[in-house]
């Protein structure tokens, strides 16, 4: 299951289709071209440190997404346009008139239906 601490991470998650091209690789031979869903999302990097331990796993979601699961593609060769991307900065001021700078990273989820195994009886 995804954590619970960061569905935050989700909730302004964008649907999007991955179109990732054929490609030849030398040990699988060549590969069709495929279309996946995923969820497009701008976090704070700060945030993206912390569930850079969860990258390359598959987590099931609840709430919104109930029903889905969903990868966080961090390394994935075939993903590498996908990858984590700068996502640009904000500067704001504090209440305490405080300036600072919040970066932010761009990352995709490969998105897919949940599926349960049911054990025979």
């Amino acid at each position: 299951m995804w954590p619970d601490q960061f569905n935050f991470i989700l909730d302004d998650a964008e649907e999007v289709t991955l179109d990732v091209p054929a490609v030849v690789s030398e040990e699988d031979g060549p590969q069709e071209a495929t279309s996946r869903r995923a969820l497009k999302v701008r976090m704070a990097q700060e945030d993206y440190e912390r569930i850079w331990p969860l990258a390359e796993a598959r987590y099931q979601l609840d709430g919104k997404f109930a029903g889905k699961a969903i990868t966080l593609i961090a390394n994935n060769p075939h993903y590498h346009k996908w990858h984590p991307a700068d996502g640009g900065t904000v500067d704001s001021t504090s209440d305490s008139g405080r300036q600072h700078t919040t970066k932010y990273v761009v990352v995709h989820f490969l998105l897919d239906d949940k599926r349960e195994t049911v054990a025979a009886v």
